[in-house]
This record gives structure tokens, sequence and C-alpha cells, in this order.
């Protein structure tokens, strides 16, 4: 145990000084912020910060994206790299990050691994719903279309979400994450992490079943991962898919296979024929979220540590499995809109401008450290920390 948790230690300190850099270059002015801060959302038990992009011009009964960043990573910067506020301009949405404080973890991850933030009605996961009411309310947003996707740790707080409020959620997308209760400690989530875990699904599928009282319909579930991720294990893809197969109850074996700019994506459809589970395996890829920077009309977001140029836009194409692309465009992309003006049209063509929001006030200094209390125990009781 003690050597293990010494290599897992040293596999993490060598992550995290890959973000070294970018944790500076997030919190550049370089990086502007759409988002906007909300305070007084509910008890906020997770002591977790709400912030929001809503366009200026709305769809019809909106539908409402929770987008959960990754360890390292701030709210405005994730959005900035993966391109969400473009797409919500395209398909008029609103948008909702939850972003976590150094005070709850010192990496900004959110707590996955941590019972209390990771069942029904507590921590973190209790202030994310917590969010998604006030949203609703504040927005009049469709209740019936609510989704979350998140990369890393926030990958695997959407598996949180998704089995502990799966009624409040229509799909999620999952982005080198984990599955449900993979782990509960943190030694648990390193091994989770570097080596992966594996358990039949029917065991897998139980734990998303007891973690609420719900019993159907389930969320629908998109899974991206890279084959060659080295921080978070490429095999957790695959127990995420043994998870929600059996939770759907649907066969191990995809419906059919195809490919999607290059890459393999494999489809479990429900008895209907409708699509309810996707996997993409990104060949190649490290940690990060897939991102295609070009001249494409769907391409979105910018490159970056752990927001990788891989030539598939991951945001669009979650986008377009949960519906949200199938209505009219509200406005048009960011290579369109270049396009546009570059060429000008001789009739006059109303313009509906970005609308760059400031970013709120902070909110006062969280007393929470017990995460960090947890992560130095482990660490002492190994022997690998005074």
């Amino acid at each position: 145990m003690i050597h293990q948790l010494a290599r897992y230690r040293r596999q993490w300190e060598t992550a995290m000084k890959a973000t070294g850099a970018m944790t500076a270059s997030l919190q550049t002015p370089d990086v502007p912020s759409r988002l906007t801060e909300v305070t007084g959302f509910g008890s906020n038990p997770g002591d977790l910060r709400m912030l929001t992009y809503v366009p200026e011009t709305l769809a019809p009964s909106p539908a409402l994206v929770v987008v959960l960043h990754g360890c390292t990573q701030t709210a405005a910067g994730y959005d900035h790299g993966a391109g969400w506020s473009d797409l919500a301009d395209r398909y008029g949405f609103i948008l909702l990050y939850a972003e976590q404080q150094e005070a709850n973890n010192p990496k900004r991850c959110f707590n996955w691994f941590r019972i209390g933030d990771t069942e029904r009605h507590r921590g973190e996961a209790a202030s994310i719903v917590e969010m998604v009411e006030h949203a609703l309310r504040q927005h009049g947003a469709d209740r019936s279309r609510v989704f979350v996707t998140g990369l890393s740790a926030g990958g695997a707080m959407t598996s949180t979400m998704l089995a502990t409020y799966p009624e409040v959620f229509a799909s999620g997308a999952i982005v080198a994450g984990l599955p449900y209760r993979c782990a509960t400690s943190v030694p648990e989530a390193f091994e989770c992490m570097f080596q992966g875990r594996t358990r039949p699904a029917q065991e897998w599928g139980d734990l998303v079943r007891s973690a609420s009282p719900h019993r159907g319909p389930w969320p629908k579930v998109s899974v991206w991962h890279g084959s060659a991720d080295a921080t978070v294990k490429p095999m957790n893809a695959g127990e995420i898919i043994k998870q929600w197969t059996d939770v759907h109850g649907v066969t191990p074996e995809p419906a059919y296979s195809e490919t999607v700019n290059g890459y393999p994506r494999r489809v479990w459809t429900d008895a209907s024929g409708a699509e309810i589970i996707e996997e993409y395996i990104i060949t190649g890829m490290a940690h990060g979220t897939p991102l295609a920077i070009g001249n494409d009309e769907n391409s979105y977001g910018a490159a970056g540590p752990f927001l990788l140029d891989v030539g598939i836009p991951s945001s669009f194409q979650i986008a377009r499995f949960w519906g949200l692309t199938e209505g009219p465009e509200l406005q048009a992309s960011p290579q369109n809109a270049a396009e546009a003006m570059s060429h000008p049209p001789t009739v006059e063509t109303r313009q509906q401008p970005l609308e760059t929001a400031q970013t709120g006030s902070e909110k006062p200094t969280s007393h929470r450290s017990d995460i960090g209390e947890t992560i130095a125990k482990a660490l002492r009781a190994a022997g690998l920390m005074r």
C-alpha cells in the first residue's frame, strides 16, 4: 500500500506540474470571462460558486446546461476553452457553471471521492442542484431539458449528479471521468485514476440505483476519453459504460458503431431505437477535452492544457447528442460570423453582438479545509509526508 501510494503521489504531482502554467494562464486578462456570479441561490452546503451565462437571445423554453471544470481550472477558463458560451449564443440555451474553491480542495478539484459531497442532499452535489433550481426559476428554463457535463474531476462529479439526481437531468456527458462511487477515499481515488477499478456491470448499476429513490426513466449518457490518458486510465470509460448499460437494461454490446471526424463512436439504443448511450474513444489523445480548432462551422473553443485540438468538437457533438442543435440557429457560429464580416452582404442585416458579462464580486473565503487535512492524513499514514 505504501509503495502504491508513493507511486500514485508521484503521478499526481507530475500531472499537477503540467497544470501549473494552466493555472496562471486561465487567470490572465487574455482569457475573457463571459460569466456572471450568482449568490444567495440556496444553503450551499458544498460551498461552491455559481456562475451563469444567459445569451442575449434565448430559445423558447430554453434548455439549461450545467458545466463542471477540471482540477486547477476555473469556470471562466473552461468556458473559454471548451466554447460552451458560443454554443449557447448559437442555440439559445442557458449555461450554469459550478466552480470549486481552493478552501474546499487545494487543486480546485470537485470532491468526487468524498462521501459527504457525493450523496443526495449533501455537500457539493446538493449545492449544484440548488443552483439548478435557482436557474430554472430565475430564467424560466425547461425542467425537462437540464443537462450536465464535466472534465476529469468535473466528469466524475457529472457521474455523481446523474446518479444522485437522475430525475433532474435529461442527459449527461462524462469527459475523461470515472464511474459513480469508484472511490470513497483519497487512496481509492488515486487507485481509480491511475490503475482503474473493475466491477461487474450489475454492481456498478446497483451503486446508481441505491443513490436515489428514482426508478426511471434514466438520463442518457455520453462518454468521452482519450486512449493515451495517463491521468485517468482509459479503462474507466469502459466501466462507465458497464454502469449505465446495466442501469438502462441494455446489452453490453452496442447497437452500432460509426466513425465521426476520424474517431470511433459506439452507440447503445433503447427498445424504440433511440440513442441513449454513446462512447467516443479518441485515439492517441491524452487527458483533456477534445476540440477542433479550425475553419469548420462547428469548431468551438481554444486549445490549451487539458483542452486538446484533436480534430473533433466534443462540445458541439455533445450538444447534438442532447438534441440542442435541432432547433433554429439564433446566432451564427463563430466561423460563419467571421466569414460574414469578411464578406458583408449588400442588404442590411440585424447584428446580434456577443454580450460580455462582468464577473461578480468574490464570495467570502470559505473555512472548509477538511479535504486538505484528509489528503495530508492519508499521505502521513503512508509515510509520504511529515
